[in-house]
């Protein structure tokens, strides 16, 4: 044995070791594992061997290759997010909401105590009160809420197709105003205004979240839930942990994801409610590669979204651009199965269906189409669909749309000498890297 090296193997990965037990008990090859998953036999030979850590893509993909129903997704650690900070409810009128606006687009909006307010005594150009001592007429409640009502329409329209740095100010305005008024008027219409005014929170709680903060979107969002309380309408709060729940999907946490939309799924919430919650437990068992748990969520979701439940001239809570909201939520929950080429199928069809003018839904399901195509291996498909998004990409601004257009750019960057992939390379490059609105 002198003069011999002998070569000693590093030790697996916990990840690594289980892919190749899972692998070889299927009778698999890595050349064959390689085909089905579209990565490399060379990468997927180091992720066994524990000398390169495995993507979560990559583990999706081997759990459904391998039927391991979630058993490989749950050991690739979920990467570090930011601390997901409980909402603090507040009396609707206890803060001052300061605005600047900048000719140069650097605008922002800050809330601060009246006592910050007092202290500071900071003057303005021009500066007005509302209110004062009397009443608003009947009439002018009346009018303001029917005005309100069909801006709030046009508002959720423009927002489908315009980046939300251009549309938040004139949305945190019309919060505001519907918010101070609703203390002027009679009791009904005083409660109509602020629960008005609660959705408008609410969408400017989702658009914050577009342009990637999350932290504010949830202040935003609880903002939206004190209004409709103040209202009368307690139920709000189960949309809002729908809506916490999403920040959580969005960071890959499977586990507070599930938890948080059981919680909104009480028998005392509005069934609206209660189904998107149910679309939203669905997509966090698909994060942890829970088939069975995933579809169940999915056929509760299904009768309770297609009830009715009297909201009378209120806006849709959730969505108004999906006319089969959980048929897309079953793509997207495909995809993060690992069943690509289902994945891929479900969101062709379900993109048919969706109108044109609805960009940023297009781009938002388009991208992870696009995506759910080239983990497929079908690079020339995914490029053709990917290309004509990236106008829609690019007006936009959505920080959520992005993270799967940064999937795509990596699946992508294994297929250098692909002509369409170097054609799309470029913009593509561009976009991943484009600052938040």
């Amino acid at each position: 044995m002198d003069g011999l090296e002998v070569s000693v193997p590093q030790p697996s990965s916990k990840f690594g070791e289980e892919l190749r037990k899972r692998r070889l008990g299927a009778g698999l090859s890595l050349a064959a594992l390689s085909a089905v998953v579209h990565y490399s036999k060379a990468q997927l030979s180091k992720v066994e061997r524990g000398i390169k850590a495995p993507s979560r893509d990559l583990a999706r993909l081997c759990d459904a290759a391998l039927h391991a129903g979630g058993g490989l997704v749950a050991l690739v650690a979920v990467p570090a997010a930011g601390v997901l900070m409980e909402p603090v409810p507040c009396q609707v009128d206890e803060e001052e909401w300061v605005m600047r606006l900048s000719p140069d687009g650097s605008s922002g909006f800050q809330p601060v105590g009246r006592r910050q307010v007092v202290s500071a005594g900071a003057a303005s150009l021009v500066s007005w009160r509302t209110g004062g001592q009397g009443r608003v007429p009947a009439s002018g409640g009346a009018g303001m809420l029917d005005a309100s009502r069909s801006l709030f329409t046009h508002y959720r329209r423009l927002g489908q197709s315009i980046e939300p740095g251009f549309l938040l100010p004139g949305l945190i305005a019309q919060t505001h105003t519907l918010r101070e008024l609703s203390a002027h008027v009679d009791s009904r219409t005083r409660h109509e205004l602020l629960a008005l005014g609660s959705r408008y929170a609410e969408y400017v709680g989702w658009l914050v979240q577009e342009t990637g903060d999350e932290q504010a979107a949830l202040w935003w969002t609880q903002r939206a839930v004190d209004l409709a309380a103040a209202g009368g309408d307690r139920t709000l709060g189960g949309y809002a942990l729908v809506r916490r729940a999403l920040v959580t999907l969005y960071q890959d946490d499977a586990e507070q994801t599930v938890a948080l939309a059981r919680r909104a799924q009480s028998g005392a919430l509005p069934s609206r409610i209660r189904g998107l919650a149910a679309q939203r437990e669905a997509q966090g068992h698909a994060l942890a590669g829970d088939a069975d748990a995933c579809f169940r969520a999915l056929d509760r979701a299904r009768p309770l979204l297609g009830r009715r439940d009297g909201d009378g001239d209120a806006p849709v809570i959730g969505s108004m651009h999906l006319p089969d909201s959980v048929g897309m939520i079953t793509g997207w929950c495909l995809f993060d199965l690992g069943r690509m080429r289902e994945a891929a199928e479900e969101l062709d069809r379900q993109l048919a269906l969706v109108s044109p003018d609805a960009v940023r839904t297009q781009v938002r399901y388009g991208v992870r189409r696009a995506l759910a195509y080239a983990s497929h291996g079908e690079i020339d498909h995914a490029c053709a669909l990917a290309a004509p998004l990236l106008d829609g990409v690019a007006a936009v601004r959505s920080a959520t749309v992005a993270t799967d257009l940064r999937r795509l750019a990596r699946v992508l960057t294994r297929y250098p000498s692909n002509a369409l992939v170097r054609q799309l390379e470029p913009r593509l490059g561009t976009l991943t890297r484009l600052p938040a609105s």
